[in-house]
């Protein structure tokens, strides 16, 4: 069932706790989703609405965009009508950033050696003390340093890794902290390997990211590939996926990396064969149903829907409930690894909703 302990713990590199509005992110701390709009910041209206369906698809923080002097003054409107922290995605201009931060954002995302001379740096650093903002310090391949790039040659690892560093360098002679960074690349070996020598010689909690990793199913792919290698390797405190496609799946996606790790547990963990002619049901149809009507569910709670007996009993016997495929659609239905009663087919879904909500209920109570 849902509380029996995985094969293999992850061990998780234990870094700097920072806060970003109420979310905590590093230390002990869950590993925090994020997604970024796609709306234009200055459409207040577009951008609460779509930043409540983030939130809404299990987000702990949201990025919205502010490339210009109306996008990061729209954020004092957004703020009063989301109760999800808020960071600010800052490029070059750094009276952008101030007014991100005078306007409640939680967090700014900048890289500090584009934002131009040190006096600059200064009066945004300020401001970020002044209105208990977070940074995060946001190196990407595709936007290095020239003077870095000349020494490298390309992007690499150690290109990333140095100007990371370049740029915590510049918020700790402030004396700021209150940090955290990512070193993203489009291809995931460079990000692999740039993460994994950061998180030799900082503690600070890193972002983990595959920037512009393309349409849903290629992104989701990559993003998998190389956020969960790291995760596996115990690095990463909040992560997003970047995805072509609609914000809300990047959400999806990132819980279900989290989820399949045991790093995360929210709503509802469907175990699902992929279907064959031993079904005693259409396994794919009705798992797509059961996605569908059980996404409201937040409470962490494990069903395994097995099209017949080859799996099915040994599946159930691990989940807190579960359903075999059955001959003439005598399905069987399990509830904490134990035999319960047969259902038909076409009971079996509504039989489902109804003993997951019903367990929700309880363990809700306990």
């Amino acid at each position: 069932m849902s509380n029996i302990r995985p094969f293999r713990d992850i061990k998780r590199k234990k870094t700097k706790e920072i806060c970003v509005g109420n979310v905590r992110v590093g230390g002990s701390n869950p590993i925090s989703v994020q997604s970024m709009t796609n709306t234009l910041t200055t459409d207040v209206k577009s951008t609460i609405n779509q930043i409540n369906e983030i939130q809404s698809e299990g987000a702990d923080i949201v990025r919205v965009s502010c490339p210009d002097e109306a996008s990061s003054k729209a954020l004092k409107e957004i703020v009063k009508h989301v109760d999800i922290p808020i960071v600010a995605d800052i490029h070059f201009h750094y009276k952008r950033a101030i007014e991100a931060a005078e306007n409640g954002a939680s967090c700014l995302r900048i890289n500090p050696g584009n934002i131009g001379d040190k006096k600059k740096i200064c009066e945004v650093i300020k401001a970020a003390k002044d209105y208990n903002c977070s940074i995060r310090v946001g190196v990407n391949a595709g936007s290095l340093e020239k003077d870095i790039l000349e020494k490298f040659k390309e992007p690499c690892p150690e290109a990333l890794v140095e100007s990371a560093l370049r740029n915590v360098k510049i918020l700790e002679d402030e004396d700021f902290r209150n940090l955290k960074i990512s070193v993203k690349s489009s291809d995931v070996f460079l990000s692999l390997e740039a993460y994994r020598q950061l998180s030799e010689v900082t503690d600070y909690p890193l972002h983990l990211g595959i920037t512009e990793a393309g349409g849903f199913i290629p992104g989701s792919i990559k993003s998998s590939i190389g956020i969960g290698s790291l995760l596996l390797d115990g690095i990463g405190d909040t992560i997003r996926i970047s995805l072509s496609d609609d914000p809300v799946k990047e959400v999806k996606i990132g819980n279900e990396i989290l989820k399949s790790l045991n790093l995360r547990n929210r709503g509802v963990k469907i175990i699902s064969c992929p279907s064959c002619a031993r079904q005693g049901f259409e396994v794919i149809n009705t798992v797509k149903i059961l996605e569908k009507k059980l996404s409201h569910i937040k409470t962490p709670i494990t069903l395994s829907i097995i099209g017949c007996v080859v799996n099915g009993p040994g599946e159930a016997a691990s989940t807190d409930i579960g359903i075999t495929g059955g001959k003439k659609g005598n399905n069987m239905l399990y509830l904490s690894g134990v035999q319960t009663e047969k259902v038909l087919t076409d009971d079996m879904i509504a039989k489902v909703i109804s003993a997951v909500e019903k367990k929700v209920s309880e363990l809700e109570k306990n």
